[in-house]
């Protein structure tokens, strides 16, 4: 069931914090990980631009 929804996360663009969080200790455990606001927008922003506009 967690493989299920982790794909359907990533589907939608909304990326697993706890392997980023694995990730940051494995291989830069001297920098300071993200929170998950930060994480969740960084995403955001990777994804989409940053520069979310709207037309109306």
């Amino acid at each position: 069931m967690s493989r299920l929804c982790e794909t359907g996360r990533l589907m939608v663009g909304v990326p697993d914090y706890d392997v980023y969080l694995a990730h940051m200790r494995a291989t830069h455990p001297d920098k300071p990980a993200m929170s998950y606001a930060e994480f969740f927008d960084n995403r955001q922003k990777a994804r989409y631009g940053g520069g979310m506009s709207r037309c109306c």
